[in-house]
């Protein structure tokens, strides 16, 4: 299962949330096939609609 707040913590370099759904498309490339979308991701440019966005991302690298 890939936790979004293990992804935050893993990737504390990270500056918005654009860069947050590459790692999390490239994490489901990877392999992962849960997602836990456990924390708001702390960018200023995080989306209203961001959970729905990070699954997207997720699901979309599925296919």
């Amino acid at each position: 299962m890939l936790w979004l707040s293990e992804v935050l913590m893993q990737n504390q370099d990270l500056e918005s949330f654009q860069q947050l759904i590459e790692i999390v498309r490239e994490r489901a490339r990877q392999g992962e096939r849960f997602l836990s979308s456990d924390v708001r991701p702390p960018f200023p440019d995080t989306p209203m609609d961001w959970e729905e966005r990070v699954e997207a991302a997720f699901t979309s690298a599925h296919n």
